[in-house]
C-alpha cells in the first residue's frame, strides 16, 4: 500500500522547486490569495518553527510578530496558491522544533544567524 502511495505521490503531485530552509530561518513566503473574482499576491515573513511531514504532505510552520501578538501559520508545502519562498536570514538552532521560542519576548526572542 505504501508503494502505491509513493508512486501515486511521484507521478502525479506537482513538484515546485523551492529553497532548503529549516527551523530558525527567517523566510517570506508569496502566497495568492482569491477575492472574489480578483486574485493578489500576499507575503508572509517569520521565522521558521518546525517542517513536519514528508513527500506530499510536508508542512511548515511560520511565526511572526504583529504588534505584540504572535501570529502563526501552517503552509503545505506543495499548496497550488504557493508561489515563492525566500530565505531572508539563516539562523543557527538547536532543535528541530522550536516551540520554546513562543514563550521568549525581546532579546531572547533572537536567533544566531549562520552566515556562509
Amino acid at each position: 500500500m505504501d508503494s502505491l502511495i509513493k508512486f501515486v505521490e511521484n507521478e502525479f503531485v506537482e513538484k515546485k522547486d523551492f529553497p532548503d530552509f529549516s527551523s530558525g530561518d527567517t523566510i517570506t513566503v508569496y502566497y495568492e490569495i482569491k477575492e472574489g473574482e480578483k486574485t493578489r499576491t500576499q507575503f508572509f515573513r517569520g521565522v521558521v518553527i518546525q517542517r513536519r511531514g514528508s513527500g506530499s504532505t510536508e508542512t511548515f510552520t511560520i511565526r511572526k510578530m504583529s504588534g505584540t501578538v504572535g501570529v502563526e501559520r501552517i503552509f503545505p508545502l506543495n499548496m497550488p496558491a504557493l508561489q515563492k519562498i525566500e530565505v531572508n536570514k539563516r539562523g543557527k538552532v538547536r532543535r528541530a522544533r522550536i516551540f520554546y521560542f513562543r514563550g521568549l519576548t525581546g532579546k531572547k526572542a533572537r536567533i544566531k544567524e549562520v552566515r556562509k
